[in-house]
């Protein structure tokens, strides 16, 4: 697994669902805070983001916005337009489209078409990839800027016209792609103007390297050495750099990122208490229940039985 794919994957919870909405005339929708990450793709037209702080955003034809936060927000024909509550329908039988049916306006009115969305993620994993991210990460329509995203857009947008036998695993795979591809323009587009942080991590060699070297073999019995070997750095050069560029030392990340795996198998699977310790890199049950609960306030045991998922993996030291 490389870094991205192993996030989204740990975070991502249920199935996304996607709507393809016309609005023509003065229109606006509210929608509010949720849980999820949602994300707004302008096929033709143009409309106004109204994010929660910060002016108002123009959008046009051909630009994507990604909300990571599930921030309340609205969009309009204009930024003084009164918003209506966001009330979606049921989804269409076997695949998850919404539809929006517009009040009949004049043929001459404005119209624009939407393709709206929403991610369920667990926030109780969340990886900082994702909460350094910015409220809102606006993607203009550039042209021959993200291909790969472009073509995923225009496959969603056609999968949401009609449904069709299939249309709910297509949907699904294709909004995974999107969210993947949103997360990878963004972070490229940001690699040469942030000195630090995820965009910057992504894009050093070795730190690229050593994150790729982690979450390929989380249980591998890491140390910085070797890490730093994996990146083709010193110890003390590789050491410096990771914790520069993602905000903490390397063994720290490593033990944050056991413990979030070892909470997904102790909440999703039935494996046993040892084999879970053993795919976080513990050999012994003891050590891991100890580091586990120093992490998230509870025994492993107890978590599995339902303790509050709102307890995310506190900032680890190494180990």
């Amino acid at each position: 697994m490389d870094v991205l794919s192993d996030v989204i994957t740990s975070m991502r919870g249920g199935r996304p669902h996607a709507s393809r909405t016309h609005h023509q005339g003065a229109w606006g929708t509210g929608f509010p805070e949720s849980d999820g990450a949602g994300f707004h793709v302008v096929l033709s037209g143009a409309c106004w983001l109204l994010p929660a702080t910060g002016a108002p955003i123009p959008l046009s034809t051909g630009d994507v916005v990604f909300l990571p936060h599930g921030r309340g927000h609205g969009l309009a024909d204009a930024p003084g337009t009164p918003l209506k509550p966001f009330r979606p329908q049921d989804p269409e039988p076997m695949s998850g489209v919404r539809f929006a049916v517009p009040e009949p306006e004049p043929a001459h009115a404005p119209s624009v078409r939407l393709l709206c969305g929403a991610y369920r993620l667990e926030r109780s994993r969340s990886h900082p990839l994702l909460t350094d991210l910015p409220e809102v990460v606006h993607l203009p329509a550039r042209l021959g800027r993200h291909p790969e995203l472009r073509a995923a857009v225009d496959l969603l947008g056609r999968e949401l016209e009609i449904p069709r036998p299939g249309a709910g695993a297509v949907l699904t795979a294709l909004l995974d792609m999107l969210l993947l591809y949103v997360l990878r323009a963004w972070y490229e587009e940001q690699a040469d103007r942030a000195p630090s942080g995820w965009a910057a991590a992504l894009h050093d060699p070795a730190v690229a390297d050593a994150l790729r070297a982690i979450h390929q073999d989380p249980a591998h019995p890491w140390t910085v050495e070797s890490l730093g070997r994996a990146g083709g750095l010193s110890r003390a050069a590789f050491a410096r750099r990771f914790a520069t560029l993602v905000g903490q030392p390397p063994l720290a990340y490593l033990t944050w990122w056991r413990m979030t795996l070892a909470a997904r198998l102790l909440r999703d699977s039935e494996l046993p208490l040892r084999t879970v310790a053993q795919r976080a890199g513990y050999v012994s049950e003891f050590a891991f229940a100890k580091a586990f609960k120093r992490q998230y306030g509870m025994p492993p045991g107890g978590y599995r039985r339902g303790g509050p998922v709102s307890l995310a993996p506190r900032a680890a030291v190494g180990e």
